[in-house]
This record gives structure tokens, sequence and C-alpha cells, in this order.
């Protein structure tokens, strides 16, 4: 994965499609992203090859198959490793938060999110990435 380049293809799993319409609005209308919504854990692993994004937008709670679930299994790839993975939740107690940190996420974002904001977020969680 090349870590120079600005952030512009994210992959997005998640199951509730009115959420994956506000985050394909806030990231690719208005935010001018690559953007590919997967509406569960096995769906994103399909995509993650044909896709390469530089980084995951994961869902925490799904069915079938958890976003801890899809992290470790994302893991389990060597050549997808190094893919940052940022959580969004509605699971706001620290405790939480601190668990999915722990398993291996960039950061956490917590639903709802604003879709305003959601871009620069994004952004800035990939500088920080970058960065280190």
């Amino acid at each position: 994965m090349d870590k120079t380049t600005p952030l512009s293809r994210i992959l997005y799993i998640e199951d509730d499609a009115d959420i994956r319409t506000i985050a394909d609005i806030a990231l690719a209308h208005h935010g001018g992203m690559e953007l590919m919504c997967c509406a569960n854990g096995a769906e994103g692993l399909k995509a993650i090859d044909q896709f390469k994004p530089q980084l995951i937008l994961l869902d925490v709670m799904m069915p079938n198959m958890d976003g801890p679930t899809v992290l470790a299994k994302i893991r389990q790839q060597p050549r997808h490793q190094q893919i940052p993975i940022v959580f969004i939740t509605a699971k706001v107690q620290a405790s939480e938060l601190k668990y999915l940190t722990d398993l291996g996420a960039l950061s956490v974002i917590t639903k709802p999110f604003n879709p305003i904001e959601l871009c620069e977020q994004l952004k800035q969680l990939w500088r920080s990435y970058v960065d280190d």
C-alpha cells in the first residue's frame, strides 16, 4: 500500500442501507472520494482485492459476521494487514471504544456521525496513519 498518496479510496462495510447512502453522499459526492459500499462482512472481504482500498470504514454490529470478526479475517491475510481500519458504531462507552482500538482499529467514529465532517475526519485519520 502506498502511504504517500492522499486518501481517495475507501471501502465501507455497513449493513444499514440508509447509512450507506448517507456515507456515499458525504464521501463520494461531496468529498470526491472513490467509495465502495458493501452490505455485509462477507461481501466486504471479497471486495478488498478487487477495490484495493486505502482505508476501510467498518460497522461494528452487523448480522452473521460482526465488525471485529471482519477485522480479524482481514488481518489474517498478509497483503491486507497494513490497511487502516476505522470502526463506526453506535456504542460509545469508553470500554467499548478501547476494546475496538485494542483489536487494531486506527480509530472509532460514533454514530450518528456528522456527514459534513466525515470526509475530513477520515482524511485526518489517514494523515495521522501515514505520519506514524
